[in-house]
């Protein structure tokens, strides 16, 4: 019988200190860098991750936008051919900054809009950008669902998808609520690590069958993955019928390539 493999994808968070914790200095919403952190100066250039993720055998990266040192057209596009030649799909640019239903909600939609059009430089399949921070009232979804929906109209040569994140976004009924009112216009990044509690297996249930792309986030402790929450996080993607991009994500202190390699291999026995 043959053995399917699941196609090696990651997010470039994940490969945080082999970029040598580098976050770009005008990467936040509101001017300087988005985190506060210390860059190695042996850390990998931007530039020469593609080719170093073929070496590893990953064909598919989502990419954190404060990884991004610049956002001129001549380096978007020099990173783009650096993907192209290293054979690896740009599934999405993460936005990681912006609350759509803060008091500078119109501010922060511009920015984000800007962010949308160097994905589309880029040639991302898709842009990630978090709903919002608010407290999940219907007024709240429905601010959110009109300021997504209208940042996707606006650029439809990019798939905006927004994620079980932040605040509003904290339950599966919020989700559903959000995804209903913007229709086929927004579509879903499942993070499997972003819930918990004991209903979270449920909760990630109710929204697998409207997922198109993944954050496979495991979580490891001194002895290393919690294949048992893994497995079963997984398992609730797979009874879904999930066929999308399994973007790995590991932010422990270990060595990053090999703790991705345990969650790969995880992710094939179940897939």
């Amino acid at each position: 019988m043959e053995v399917k493999v699941v196609t090696k994808a990651v997010s470039s968070w994940s490969l945080h200190r082999t970029l040598g914790r580098y976050v770009a200095d005008d990467s936040s919403v509101h001017g300087g860098p988005f985190m506060e952190t210390q860059t190695s100066p042996a850390g990998l250039s931007l530039l020469d991750l593609p080719a170093e993720l073929e070496r590893h055998g990953y064909s598919t990266l989502q990419l954190v936008h404060f990884h991004i040192p610049s956002r001129e057209r001549s380096y978007l596009e020099e990173l783009r051919v650096a993907l192209e030649e290293s054979n690896i799909t740009l599934d999405a640019l993460l936005v990681d900054d912006g609350d759509l239903t803060g008091p500078d909600a119109d501010a922060v939609e511009s920015w984000i809009a800007d962010w949308l059009e160097a994905a589309v430089t880029l040639g991302a399949r898709r842009a990630r950008v978090g709903a919002g921070k608010a407290q999940p009232t219907p007024e709240a979804i429905r601010q959110s669902a009109t300021r997504l929906s209208r940042l996707a109209a606006s650029h439809p040569n990019v798939r905006v998808v927004t994620e079980n994140w932040w605040t509003l976004l904290s339950d599966a009924d919020a989700v559903l609520s959000l995804l209903d009112l913007t229709g086929d216009q927004v579509g879903l990044l499942i993070d499997l690590g972003n819930w918990s509690g004991p209903d979270k297996y449920d909760q990630l249930a109710r929204i697998a069958p409207l997922a198109e792309t993944c954050h496979a986030k495991c979580r490891f402790t001194e002895s290393g993955p919690d294949r048992e929450d893994y497995t079963r996080s997984l398992r609730v993607l797979a009874d879904a019928g999930f066929d999308g991009p399994l973007a790995l994500i590991y932010d422990g202190p270990d060595d990053e390539w090999a703790c991705l390699d345990l969650e790969y291999e995880i992710v094939n026995e179940v897939f």
